[in-house]
């Protein structure tokens, strides 16, 4: 019995064949394990029992299981596929690129090569708003100074610019060289309008490639003449004697300059052309200690006259000196003066700021010396 039983284990393909098969597998050995105990169970009692012939059960058996495992699928398990990483390299921050600044170079300033600056005075000749008869012939001369890096040539000239040419050639060419830093007097044969009335005329240089220049910071600014023409001067006669006769003529000093002026401390004034800080300057507004003074420049004179205002002869015949007149109480009163150019004229002060030293004046210039 036991060696029929073990006749009719399979082999161990075929067992796990059958556990991995369908429901017919199971059912095929189920019924092999029965047949196999009712074998074991029959007794030598029942003799009329046919003998069951084992050998013809197990091939019976054994066809139907290779016929059930010929019939099952075989289930093979496919694993899930793996996913393969590959590790890529980090993508670096994105990095604002890095600003370098390059320093801004400034180039220093240059002299400019042709250039010229107002000498000591300008007007050497005729300053601003003389008076002159119709029709009357003068020498306009200018004090310049070569304030360029070029010296000036024979091949430089004092050039017509604009305005009133006043009968004048368009250019003059200059006598010499002219070394920068060093000063020339410049001039030209001019002649008034007929008609009675303002007039100025504006010049400049010219070098020798016709590039025309003047004064002032960038070297462009023209200088100019100007004048007055007035009617002719008014002819008396006085008889004395019956028989002759003299004419006399009365000169009628006119007008070089008036107006008022604000200066500063070391505030330097032309008398002549009321201009402020501009060169052919004749007075100097100092401080000393507490005291604010006026000072003569040069030849001009001063002297306080009182607080009316004096007139021409009054201004002509006072004694002026050069030395400088205080003026912490003078608001108020009038000064006599005579310019550099000879010419008298009053000073009013105004006004006197003690805090800031502000001085504001009114100034009278005659043309007549």
């Amino acid at each position: 019995m036991d060696n029929d039983f073990r006749s009719l284990v399979l082999t161990k393909e075929v067992y796990m064949r059958l556990f991995s098969s369908t429901s017919i597998g199971y059912f095929l050995l189920t019924g092999m394990i029965l047949l196999g105990l009712t074998g074991c169970n029959l007794t030598a009692k029942d003799t009329t029992t046919p003998t069951l012939n084992v050998t013809q059960a197990y091939q019976t058996v054994e066809a139907r299981l290779t016929e059930a495992v010929a019939l099952t699928p075989i289930v093979t398990s496919t694993p899930p596929p793996v996913a393969t990483f590959t590790p890529t390299a980090p993508t670096p921050p994105a990095t604002a690129p890095i600003q370098t600044s390059t320093p801004a170079v400034t180039n220093p300033p240059t002299s400019l090569c042709d250039q010229a600056a107002p000498g000591n005075p300008i007007d050497v000749t005729i300053p601003d708003n003389t008076k002159l008869q119709p029709g009357e012939e003068f020498t306009k001369t200018w004090r310049l100074q070569n304030a360029g890096t070029c010296p000036w040539t024979k091949d430089y000239a004092l050039v017509w610019f604009s305005g009133e040419q006043f009968n004048a050639p368009a250019s003059v060419p200059l006598n010499g060289d002219v070394a920068p830093g060093n000063t020339v007097d410049l001039s030209v044969d001019m002649q008034a309008p007929q008609t009675p009335a303002s007039y100025i005329s504006y010049w400049k240089l010219r070098n020798s490639n016709s590039v025309l220049f003047g004064i002032g910071p960038s070297g462009g600014s023209a200088f100019w003449v100007q004048i007055e023409v007035v009617p002719a001067t008014t002819t008396t006669t006085t008889p004395t004697a019956p028989t002759t006769a003299t004419p006399t003529i009365t000169p009628t000093p006119g007008v070089q300059v008036q107006g008022p002026a604000s200066l500063q401390i070391g505030d330097l004034l032309d008398l002549d052309t009321l201009q402020v800080n501009l060169g052919g300057e004749d007075l100097v507004y100092q401080a000393t200690d507490q005291d604010r003074a006026l000072a003569p420049v040069g030849s001009a004179g001063i002297a306080v006259f009182g607080a009316s205002q004096p007139t021409f002869t009054d201004c002509q015949n006072m004694n002026l000196g050069s030395q400088p007149v205080v003026i912490n109480d003078l608001v108020g009163s009038y000064l006599c003066y005579r310019t550099n150019m000879a010419l008298p004229g009053w000073l009013l002060i105004t006004a006197l700021d003690p805090t800031t030293g502000i001085l504001n004046v009114d100034i009278f210039t005659w043309a007549i010396p």
